[in-house]
């Protein structure tokens, strides 16, 4: 078991490994070069979702990922939450300029070919990323609440996938695994669960959620 010494160095590790992204507002590549567009650099220390929510009402419709983001199960910490704020910034319709790496093939797995796709995916095997690209769409793994359940519908793999989740211990872990939570403080049973449904990720030592919410819904509805 971690020492209480490892448990803090880890967290802090994990809160001081904060994304830098170059913003700008508007989505065009042409009209991001005119003057008065960019709105230069920033450090987003704070949780994906409000990070981004502040973002998009300040105006920003396209960031870049200023470092590349390495897919695999080895990411550092920095590529764990670079991928959450990618979440959030899709989920939440921003353009996003960002480089991918692989190096055990885990992208042939399209775990996250729900998030706006990368200009450049390196190791992953050849034409991946246009695929990624190509079959691209909003919404295309997303998750909303009900009453007492949240449901995900998930279209990563080509057929339509739907997850009820209603168990009280499985939901009471839903907003920890939206911005991570340390993998080996999930109940056994909800960590099996989420893996085998393969709705969350596990990098650096932390547990994520990997569908994103329903912001709005896209033209036609029934794509979702």
């Amino acid at each position: 078991m971690p020492s209480r010494s490892a448990e803090r160095t880890g967290a802090a590790a994990w809160h001081a490994a904060a994304p830098e992204v170059e913003l700008w507002s508007d989505y065009d590549p042409a009209v991001r070069e005119l003057p008065g567009v960019a709105l230069g650099r920033r450090t987003l220390p704070g949780t994906a979702e409000a990070e981004i929510t502040e973002l998009h009402r300040a105006g920003v419709r396209c960031l870049r990922l200023t470092e590349p983001v390495r897919l695999c199960a080895d990411a550092p910490a920095a590529s764990a939450r670079a991928l959450m704020l990618l979440r959030e910034a899709t989920g939440q319709g921003l353009a996003v300029l960002w480089q991918a790496v692989c190096t055990d093939g885990c992208a042939a797995r399209r775990r996250f070919h729900h998030l706006y796709p990368p200009e450049r995916l390196t190791g992953g095997p050849d034409g991946l990323a246009a695929d990624w690209r190509a079959t691209y769409y909003p919404s295309k793994c997303v998750f909303r609440r009900g009453p007492g359940f949240v449901e995900v519908r998930d279209r990563r793999f080509g057929t339509l996938e739907l997850f009820t989740i209603d168990e009280p211990g499985h939901l009471a872990q839903l907003e920890a695994l939206a911005e991570g939570v340390e993998a080996g403080l999930l109940p056994d049973a909800v960590r099996r669960d989420f893996t085998e449904a393969g709705l969350i990720a596990e990098q650096a030592g932390r547990a994520w959620f990997l569908p994103m919410r329903v912001r709005r819904w896209p033209f036609p509805s029934l794509t979702v």
